[in-house]
């Protein structure tokens, strides 16, 4: 039986998707079925793995809306073992159509359990915001991943996001669990950064991922060729580092890597 784990934050520009894009690329390169939900109307785990967003008809809007099968919805993409449920800017419109349904926060949930069957890892890249989308996503979620910037705002919005984890823990999705807090961008030679880790390590402790993501020019430039880290430059630090993180989720998970 799969996991889903989703990869949020609702402030912008943290490395969500870089993280489920690259993740997902290394956990499909360490021979895991992983299938990719991008649940942000922005689509850009969809472009990050090479899908033209204009060419898109079906994807998580109809997944949500529940007018295609989740089957339906699926593409399969050039990392290995990696398949996609793409997004596009449709998406924006979701929340208004899903606020008056019964049951809108289960959506995503009603459609994707029995795909836990088909993939070992099922990883939803989540909107910056903590709207009906994230919502939907953490519902469904068994775990989540939280990346936070080596940058003076790290902690800022956190408390919010952890307020809302408990929210759903408590009404929507007991199980829900933390698979752990993803320290990304650092620059070692910055001495913020280093107060960064160490402050979120001091707070938070064993729920900080023992990997950190290192700013990393290779790991920037990967996304405008439409390939993951893996496939754009596999022996680059970010390679390493994001190779690393899925081991660790392997290992968190009790998998032999």
């Amino acid at each position: 039986m799969g996991k889903i784990i989703a990869i949020a934050n609702q402030k912008g520009g943290v490395g969500k998707t870089t993280t489920t894009v690259n993740l997902a690329a290394s956990l499909g390169v360490l021979e895991k079925k992983v299938l990719l939900i991008d649940a942000d109307p922005q689509a850009n785990a969809t472009s990050g793995l090479g899908i033209d967003v204009d060419s898109i008809e079906i994807g998580t809007y109809q997944l949500l809306e529940h007018t295609k099968k989740a089957e339906e919805t699926i593409i399969k993409t050039t990392s290995p073992n990696v398949d996609l449920i793409p997004s596009h800017i449709d998406l924006v419109a979701i929340e208004i159509e899903l606020v008056d349904k019964e049951e809108r926060e289960y959506m995503m949930k009603k459609s994707i359990m029995h795909l836990k069957e088909k993939y070992d890892y099922i990883l939803i890249d989540c909107a910056p915001s903590l709207g009906l989308l994230t919502l939907n996503a953490l519902t469904s979620a068994d775990s989540v991943i939280i990346p936070i910037q080596c940058e003076y705002f790290a902690l800022e919005g956190l408390g919010k996001l952890l307020n809302t984890i408990k929210s759903v823990q408590r009404i929507h999705n007991p199980d829900l669990d933390i698979e752990g807090m993803l320290l990304t961008m650092y620059d070692s030679r910055l001495r913020l950064s280093n107060q960064v880790v160490e402050e979120v390590r001091k707070h938070f402790s064993e729920m900080v991922f023992d990997t950190i993501i290192q700013r990393n020019v290779r790991l920037s430039e990967a996304p405008s060729y439409g390939e993951s880290i893996i496939k754009y430059d596999a022996s680059s630090k970010g390679a390493s580092n994001y190779l690393s993180l899925a081991q660790e989720v392997l290992k968190k998970n009790k998998e032999t890597v």
